[in-house]
């Protein structure tokens, strides 16, 4: 069994030694445990920081493309690299490397593919009282979203086993936090949460830089993710409110043309009636276009996780 660790870095080079220092070179379960560092375009001497710390792989972009990329383009690298158990963890020292055993137990046990860190939120000093209401507010949309339980849905302290890890797709090009837990309640993965603790603050964190934008792109993320994959249950309902506010409309309209006979005097009724049913129907329409087009996705996905099991 390989254990492989990965780190998402841009301009790590101050923090990178903390957080190296504290992980583990050997966790129960695993014949071998490797680091892997994902170097997001960084210009400050990260990548020579981490070869002289003894990590053991790099995967490097020349120019930065964002947290969610450098993410996934970890977990293909760990893939192909034949780890059975993939941990991600921040660069900025947040987690405490020392609960990555309690981390991947479950998954040992084989009683979860994915299993994300939950901090203590209420009692981190270094959150403000916006930010903890913000997590809690996140990972309660994410839960109603995902079907599934996870108190801290933006933790990136979290191990996913091969299966697992071979199934997700990134998206977004923000941060793949919210977007992978509702992928894997969407695909009925065996999903649950640890608690974990976390070290002192020591930088700021470049993720909320600022909590109306962070809202804002986090709505976005949850949005796109339930129209890919709920697009049938997406489309239907917003096809059917236009239908009901255009049908509501028309029988207003037919209220006064023939119980009042001063239907002339909201004929404006009628046209935005007709505009309505319109658009409804056709919203309704693309529910089940949608549909096939996610049908085909499913299989698509399928396909490369056979072959993903096929090549090993």
């Amino acid at each position: 069994m390989k254990l492989i660790i990965q780190i998402p870095c841009h301009n790590e080079a101050r923090t990178l030694p903390v957080t190296l220092a504290g992980l583990p070179r050997h966790v129960p379960g695993f014949e071998a445990v490797e680091w892997l560092v994902i170097n997001d375009g960084s210009t400050d001497g990260t990548v020579e920081c981490a070869r002289g710390l003894g990590v053991d792989h790099i995967v490097s972009f020349p120019k930065r493309q964002g947290l969610a990329k450098a993410f996934m383009a970890g977990i293909t690298s760990a893939l192909e690299l034949g780890a059975d158990v993939i941990v991600n963890t921040d660069a900025d020292n947040q987690y405490c490397a020392d609960d990555i055993a309690a981390l991947v137990a479950p998954i040992l046990a084989g009683s979860a593919d994915f299993v994300v860190g939950e901090r203590p939120i209420a009692t981190i000093q270094d959150f403000s009282f916006s930010k903890k209401m913000l997590q809690k507010a996140g990972s309660w949309v994410v839960r109603a979203v995902s079907h599934t339980d996870i108190p801290d849905a933006p933790s990136g302290f979290r191990a996913m086993s091969r299966s697992c890890a071979g199934q997700l797709n990134v998206f977004s090009d923000y941060t793949y936090t919210l977007e992978t837990i509702i992928q894997a309640g969407q695909k009925a993965m065996a999903i649950t949460s640890v608690p974990v603790r976390v070290n002192r603050e020591i930088r700021p964190s470049r993720l909320v830089k600022s909590i109306p934008a962070y809202i804002m792109r986090s709505a976005v993320t949850v949005l796109r993710i339930f129209v890919v994959y709920q697009p049938f249950k997406f489309f239907m309902a917003v096809g059917s409110l236009l239908l009901l506010l255009g049908l509501a409309l028309g029988l207003r309209f037919l209220y006064f043309y023939f119980v009042t006979g001063t239907g002339g005097g909201h004929v404006q009724s009628l046209i935005l009636a007709s505009i309505l049913l319109g658009m409804g129907f056709q919203t309704c329409l693309i529910a089940f276009i949608a549909d096939l087009l996610s049908v085909n996705r499913k299989l698509l996905e399928q396909i490369k996780v056979k072959n993903e099991h096929r090549a090993r």
